[in-house]
């Protein structure tokens, strides 16, 4: 028996032994960590929208659809210099296409037709919201060749949800084309002239305050136009209010 219970013993050291050098083993072999997996932080832009009121006052000068660009410093179009072939083809013509692609706008929208005499339409621009944002309108009177209305620049940075900025505006002359009114250059109902001409011939080239029409009452016999063409200032009204 006590053979037997020696033998039991050292089974049990043995074994013992066997227990902590593993334990040790395990001890100093490195800890691994699970990676901490990050999720990015997406910060969704802030939109701002515009709903712009436009209402024309002429008597009888029909209105192309209104441009309206969003930019931050660089305006589409300036008084006293030269236009661009953007606003060349909407002053000569009434098309915005290459206009609204203006290469500093933050966004672009054109109205969905034209508005005529004493009619009033709306159209909507959303844009990220910026710390300096501005609005510029422009829009062909037809029964011209070259004249258009609108507003330059229009800061509206500070303007709140639900406030409004009211402008009416003047008639510019693009400097593009010369104010002849004959049938051939006029592409208004009066006459349905030609409209874009890549030709300039203005001698000023620049934009100018418009100097009204001279129509065939007034003794210019080459005139498509009629007293009933003639403008005054204001030619529109530009209501702007947030919305979002």
């Amino acid at each position: 028996m006590s053979s037997a219970n020696n033998l039991k013993k050292s089974l049990l050291v043995l074994a013992l032994a066997t227990t902590l050098a593993a334990c040790s083993d395990n001890d100093n072999d490195p800890i691994v960590e699970e990676p901490v997996v990050v999720e990015p932080i997406v910060v969704e832009p802030v939109i701002s929208e515009f709903t712009i009121t436009f209402s024309n006052l002429t008597a009888g000068q029909p209105l192309s659809p209104l441009s309206v660009i969003a930019f931050e410093d660089e305006a589409p179009w300036t008084f006293g210099t030269t236009a661009s072939v953007g606003l060349e083809m909407l002053a000569e013509s009434g098309a915005n296409e290459e206009y609204l692609s203006y290469e500093n706008a933050l966004a672009a929208v054109s109205a969905e037709g034209a508005i005529g005499p004493g009619e009033t339409t709306t159209v909507i621009i959303t844009v990220e919201e910026q710390e300096t944002l501005n609005l510029s309108f422009a829009a062909m009177l037809g029964n011209t060749n070259d004249a258009f209305t609108g507003l330059s620049s229009l800061d509206v940075s500070t303007l709140e949800v639900g406030g409004s900025l009211s402008r009416t505006t003047t008639a510019y002359d693009a400097g593009t084309e010369a104010n002849t009114e004959t049938a051939e250059t006029v592409p208004g109902p009066a006459a349905s002239g030609e409209g874009f001409n890549e030709i300039r011939d203005d001698t000023a080239d620049i934009i100018t305050m418009h100097p009204g029409i001279v129509s065939n009452q007034d003794g210019l016999s080459t005139s498509a136009l009629g007293v009933e063409h003639k403008f005054d200032n204001p030619v529109s009204k530009i209501v702007i209010t947030r919305t979002q």
